[in-house]
């Protein structure tokens, strides 16, 4: 789905990241981050013409897709799920790539952790545009009954080992379906390879458990780490354009751009026509919003 690019196996902080690399590397460097219960392959309608501009990055998160899913204790802190430890491995990916500053294009979950590779390697990244998302410390702050309802899984895969585990485990392809086909659009939005793709990764070994640290942990040490931003006064310096579905749960629950305004000094951004995945559901608008301000 994907032409002309690769598949490479690369060590970043202690781990071994699944990541795709076009092969003309005389660009200037983006990273595209995914989110869940996904894979980079999200990337497949935009990647031709972002392919024109830049260097383009596509890895699989630490726990999803083809990446590696290391052990976490889930009765202690879920550090290795953190935001600041998968900022980590992505700041290491690239380095090993030989890029020591780019740009960032994120969704879901990997625009939280853009967010914090944002302010933890501020010399790294040089701007960034974040899709459907609210800062994760406002959207818990803020949770009220419709966002309960819409975004249940925030609340259903944190709970304790081994319940949301092994349910998804057993019946993955009910639950991936569900989750995605339950949103604005429907599973129509998705091409058939790509959902092939996303049913098969759901399927492999410890990732239902990863999934769950990685939600466990935006619940407890990503808050300890975002309420101690708050309180030092540390904020996103580059930068930022958000974008965000307007028939999607950010736009009826949360004012993404004062939420992200009190977290950033320079913030821009709109809805766009769409629900929650917008580059599989928009990318022409996508691309029409996010080009002209990644290659300013």
């Amino acid at each position: 789905m994907i032409a002309n690019t690769a598949l490479h196996r690369i060590a970043a902080n202690g781990i071994t990241l699944n990541a795709r690399v076009t092969n003309d590397r005389s660009k200037p460097p983006l990273l595209l981050l995914h989110g869940h219960p996904q894979t980079h392959l999200i990337w497949h309608e935009v990647w031709p013409a972002l392919g024109e501009h830049f260097t383009l990055v596509a890895p699989d998160l630490r726990g999803y897709g083809d990446s590696d899913k290391p052990p976490s204790d889930a009765s202690v802190n879920h550090a290795p799920y953190s935001k600041r430890e998968m900022a980590k491995d992505m700041v290491e990916l690239m380095q090993s790539l030989g890029f020591a500053r780019y740009r960032v294009l994120a969704h879901d979950r990997g625009a939280r952790v853009a967010h914090r590779m944002l302010v933890d390697h501020a010399d790294s990244v040089e701007r960034a545009t974040l899709l459907d998302i609210a800062p994760t410390l406002a959207m818990y702050e803020q949770t009220n009954m419709e966002f309960a309802r819409a975004y249940f899984h925030w609340f259903f895969l944190i709970q304790r080992e081994p319940l949301p585990e092994t349910m998804i485990e057993a019946n993955p392809e009910f639950f991936i379906e569900k989750m995605m086909g339950n949103r604005h659009a429907g599973l129509s939005a998705f091409a058939p390879e790509a959902l092939a793709e996303y049913r098969r990764c759901i399927r492999l070994p410890g990732i239902a458990h990863s999934i769950c640290e990685d939600y466990r942990a935006a619940a407890t040490i990503d808050l300890e780490h975002d309420r101690a931003d708050r309180e030092a006064g540390r904020k996103v310096t580059q930068p930022l354009q958000v974008l965000w579905g307007a028939n999607g749960i950010i736009e009826k629950c949360f004012k993404p751009l004062d939420d992200w305004r009190r977290v950033a000094v320079n913030v821009q951004g709109s809805s766009v026509p769409c629900g929650h995945y917008i580059p599989e559901e928009a990318p022409d608008a996508l691309l029409a919003a996010a080009l002209p301000f990644l290659a300013d």
